[in-house]
């Protein structure tokens, strides 16, 4: 399987990769790559791949990328790659970045609903002008809702550090509240990858994150649905 560079850092935009093999012509397998692949309601990552320099400079760009079989596929918008080339990756970082900040206050909010409520999340959808989440709470209270809005846009202005590890499953899921997601358990594999964000919140994850919650900025509320017997669906953006 490709190295997945921005499991341990989130940061890096760019990155040299060796192409393993291509299927069809246009889904390109790397021996390391900084595309992230849709999942966990996490899009897919989008930029270029370059083969060549200079006069004999060729980009194709990378419109998808989703895990198949245990390996990271990307999808590029025009056939030429072939196995055994070297390539230049570069993400589109302003998309990147952005969902990277969305992922994080989800996080947040997800903490701070469960800590408050009870509340599981049933379902999530980051999207790059807004987010999404479901979640099972009875009772449906927007000033509840709003509260927890309110918290998190507080800490949101605060330094606080946000920090990955890995740690054997069998002492992550030790944790309480390791997992928020309803009826969702982590991989089975050896390890473990860890977010913790300050002593607000710690849960098996991913996904791409910010460094420090004052990068988050505040969120505000965009709609609030009933969708049927204790499942509530909340929409936000940045403000």
């Amino acid at each position: 399987m490709a190295l997945a560079l921005y499991l341990d850092d989130s940061y890096a935009r760019e990155c040299d990769a060796n192409v393993k093999g291509v299927k069809d012509g246009k889904y390109a397998i790397l021996d390391q790559t900084i595309f992230y692949p849709s999942s966990g309601g996490q899009p897919h990552d989008t930029g270029k791949i370059i083969r060549g320099s200079g006069g004999e400079k060729e980009e194709f760009p990378v419109i998808f990328a989703k895990k198949f079989g245990g390996e990271i596929s990307h999808e590029v918008g025009k056939e030429g790659l072939a196995a055994g080339d070297l390539v230049h990756c570069v993400l589109d970082w302003e998309r990147r970045y952005t969902l990277m900040r969305y992922h994080t206050a989800s996080h947040i909010l997800a903490s701070i609903f469960n800590k408050r409520t009870g509340a599981l999340i049933t379902g999530n959808q980051i999207e790059v002008d807004k987010t999404r989440f479901d979640f099972n709470l009875e009772n449906f209270d927007r000033e509840i809702i709003n509260s927890c809005i309110e918290e998190a846009n507080s800490l949101f202005g605060q330094e606080i550090p946000i920090k990955t590890y890995y740690l054997p499953r069998s002492d992550a899921m030790k944790i309480p509240g390791i997992v928020k997601l309803a009826g969702a358990l982590p991989p089975e594999i050896e390890n473990l990858r860890i977010v913790e964000i300050g002593e607000i919140d710690i849960q098996a994850d991913g996904g791409t994150h910010v460094r420090s919650l004052k990068e988050v900025g505040p969120i505000e509320i965009i709609k609030m649905e009933n969708k049927g017997k204790s499942n509530r669906r909340v929409y936000f953006k940045f403000k």
